[in-house]
């Protein structure tokens, strides 16, 4: 089977892209679609945001979050250290609130 890279277009909130993967990632492309869709809403909705680059930076921000705390759980003692979840929370509320006063001034996204 080739790994030369194909096309797929895909749609998050609302907004197309067209990202290169090739045949054999195309489900997990897929699935990582749905789950980038479904937290970028979800995070729209709560914080009644509409600057996309904002959501989408809390997104990926939420998302690190979850991988790091669940995969911290996995790893043994010696291989690696907890991540201390209330320190990181702490952190993305001050990342959101810079991203905020950023970003202000930015386009509204079509909910």
């Amino acid at each position: 089977m080739t790994s030369e890279p194909n096309f797929l277009d895909v749609k998050i909130m609302g907004r197309e892209y067209r990202v290169a993967c090739t045949p054999e990632e195309r489900d997990a492309l897929l699935a990582s679609v749905d789950l980038v869709d479904q937290k970028m809403r979800e995070i729209a909705q709560r914080t009644k945001s509409t600057i996309a680059e904002r959501v989408a930076v809390m997104a990926a921000l939420n998302i690190a979050h979850e991988h790091l705390s669940g995969g911290a759980a996995k790893l043994t003692d010696s291989a690696s250290e907890a991540v201390d979840t209330s320190d990181a929370k702490r952190r993305i509320d001050n990342m959101g609130a810079r991203i905020d006063a950023v970003l202000a001034p930015q386009p509204q996204l079509d909910l």
